[in-house]
């Protein structure tokens, strides 16, 4: 059968068939969500050719039934593994998971399908065929969020596939907030003392927990060949319960000057001091 896929520009295509042309890989991940995607794409990638080959799909672009048929033809018949992550539940792509786990158990594919709002769900654990053990321990880590934690995680459904995979290294837990460099992740607090002055790149957690940290990593290499000793502060907002933390270690490691990432979210109220003031230095704020 030749089926004509129509092409769409509109707002919502989700009414329209979509063939997405990928090509069949031993790791499927699928998701609503672009972040998880970006953390799983940093993961694999950060394996540096450790874990099987992978495919990402968002699950917007499989809603209509023919879409489903054709990926399920083209790309989920040669998986090893599928790992789906699901807001709302079963009813938000109903026909896609029947037709997974049809698939998963005619073809002995290794199938994790878990709740993407933290809340357990013991319909998703049924239409899954991994243990209940392997289940929460890659729960866990793609509620964790962060590059670590989804390379962790695609490691994790490789074993589970019989497929070899390689560790994953560094830290597998991102803190509410903490310090960061590049190719290494969150790291201790640096010393108080440094040879070279200090910079501090702030910016939001929320970039860390979906790999999406090329911009920061940009601005730190950049300082560092300027002669900084720059390093990245990252936390949910500079207000709130992490502000008294964040002003501590600005005064603490007193930089030469702060390059924020943050949306202007230091301002508290006119009032009230911006964290970023803890140290008498100059405030850059970037887009």
């Amino acid at each position: 059968m030749h089926v004509v896929f129509r092409e769409s520009h509109g707002l919502d295509q989700s009414d329209l068939p979509q063939d997405l042309g990928q090509t069949p890989a031993d790791l499927v991940v699928l998701s609503f969500s672009d972040s998880d995607l970006g953390a799983f794409a940093a993961g694999w990638h950060r394996a540096e050719g450790g874990l099987p080959s992978l495919r990402l799909a968002n699950l917007v672009a499989l809603k209509h039934p023919l879409s489903v048929d054709t990926y399920a033809e083209q790309t989920l018949a040669g998986a090893k593994a599928v790992l789906v992550r699901l807001i709302g539940g079963e009813s938000y792509w109903p026909y896609g998971l029947a037709t997974l786990q049809d698939m998963a158990r005619k073809r002995q594919i290794a199938l994790a399908v878990l709740p993407a709002d933290g809340q357990p769900d013991p319909r998703l654990d049924a239409l899954s065929t991994l243990p209940h053990s392997t289940l929460r321990r890659l729960q866990h880590l793609c509620d964790t969020g962060g590059a670590v934690a989804a390379q962790a995680a695609l490691a994790q459904l490789s074993l589970a596939a019989g497929l070899y995979a390689g560790p994953a290294k560094g830290a597998k837990t991102v803190p509410e907030a903490g310090f960061y460099r590049p190719h290494t992740g969150v790291i201790p607090p640096p010393p108080e003392t440094s040879d070279k002055p200090r910079a501090i790149v702030t910016f939001y957690r929320s970039y860390l927990t979906a790999a999406d940290t090329d911009p920061v990593d940009a601005l730190i290499t950049a300082l560092d060949a300027r002669g900084f000793d720059a390093v990245g502060l990252f936390a949910p907002s500079l207000k709130g319960d992490t502000a008294p933390w964040i002003a501590q270690q600005i005064a603490r490691l007193d930089p030469a000057v702060i390059v924020n990432a943050t949306a202007f979210s230091a301002q508290r109220g006119p009032d009230e001091p911006s964290v970023l003031g803890a140290s008498d230095c100059p405030v850059v704020q970037v887009a």
